[in-house]
């Protein structure tokens, strides 16, 4: 067997938790796949790396050798991956020609089309990727391993964005969380509905990570009901579960109605939900930052404006 840096971690995973069925279990992999891989490991290396009893696994000296080589190596090979995805994204950012590229993630939400549409007009020749997910925290990831110049993500309500003792997140705007109802409902016209209203309703959402699914569970249970599970789809399966007749979704107050369906407000905001857009502060997209921040900016002030219905909402609650 060819030996790879995988089966270093392992050593070092086994080594750490003190014992194979912890480090399984850390790995994410069945004990005896990772007895099987081990042994494979120690014929690589000609010998026993760990003594096994049911105290545990405990390094023997060639294990303790194959470890502190792992230590120095893993490190050094990660911190060569970093060093080479950063001067590969600056590379990018100066162009070959040294005009500017910008690989920008994005959850669901009503910024990045006009962040784009920005940017292509100040920079026609710039180089422009998107990458979207349903994971704020894989962008995040994203943004650490400088695959990713900018995302711009949501979190619910107060809730801190991923890594954040790491990355700068600006907040762009805090947002009431809203019902999609279908034309036909008795509230579907109205200025807000109170949530307790909708306690009959089948739900309907975008799916993500953070904490939403809970806080939505609690603000149903504030408002005396125990909701249907949700249904999760992109926007277009939302629409169409809702033009449907049967379900109601929640959605953000910027959403583009479609035939068949209305935004309206839930009374009292019982859920909230901020935009952001972040970026590694040690990365060379970080002095643009400020530019970058600012069509965020614009872009959501330009959703607002395309929307009457949270147009108007704010007007009575500023």
């Amino acid at each position: 067997m060819r030996l790879e840096l995988r089966h270093l971690r392992v050593v070092c995973a086994i080594a750490d938790a003190g014992s194979v069925t912890k480090a399984a279990a850390a790995l994410g992999l069945a004990a005896p796949a990772l007895t099987t891989q081990l042994q494979r490991i120690e014929r690589a290396f000609g010998g026993r790396l760990f003594e096994r009893d049911r105290r545990g696994a405990r390094p023997t000296p060639l294990g303790e050798l194959v470890l502190a080589r792992a230590r120095v190596l893993l490190p050094a090979v990660q911190g060569l991956q970093e060093e080479a995805a950063q001067f590969a994204g600056m590379a990018q950012a100066g162009g070959a020609d040294g005009l500017p590229g910008y690989r920008i993630g994005a959850v669901n939400g009503p910024l990045i089309g006009g962040v784009v549409h920005r940017l292509a007009a100040a920079q026609p020749s710039a180089q422009l990727s998107t990458y979207p997910s349903w994971s704020s925290a894989e962008l995040a990831a994203m943004l650490l391993d400088a695959r990713l110049d900018f995302a711009l993500i949501g979190t619910c309500g107060e809730a801190s964005p991923p890594d954040e003792g790491r990355l700068v997140w600006h907040t762009v705007a805090t947002a009431p969380v809203c019902a999609l109802l279908p034309e036909s409902h008795p509230y579907a016209d109205a200025d807000e509905v109170e949530l307790s209203a909708l306690a009959g309703s089948r739900w309907a959402a975008t799916p993500g990570d953070g904490c939403f699914a809970e806080c939505f569970a609690a603000a149903c249970a504030r408002a005396g009901f125990t909701p249907h599970p949700i249904h999760e789809s992109d926007l277009g399966g939302c629409a169409d579960l809702v033009r449907g007749g049967n379900v109601v979704a929640l959605c953000q107050p910027t959403f583009r109605e479609v035939t068949g369906v209305r935004v309206v407000p839930l009374a009292g905001t019982p859920l909230r939900w901020r935009h952001l857009i972040g970026w590694h502060p040690d990365s060379s997209a970080a002095r643009v930052a400020p530019l970058l921040t600012r069509y965020a900016d614009e872009s959501y002030t330009d959703a607002v404006n395309r929307s009457p219905t949270y147009h108007r909402w704010l007007t009575h609650h500023p």
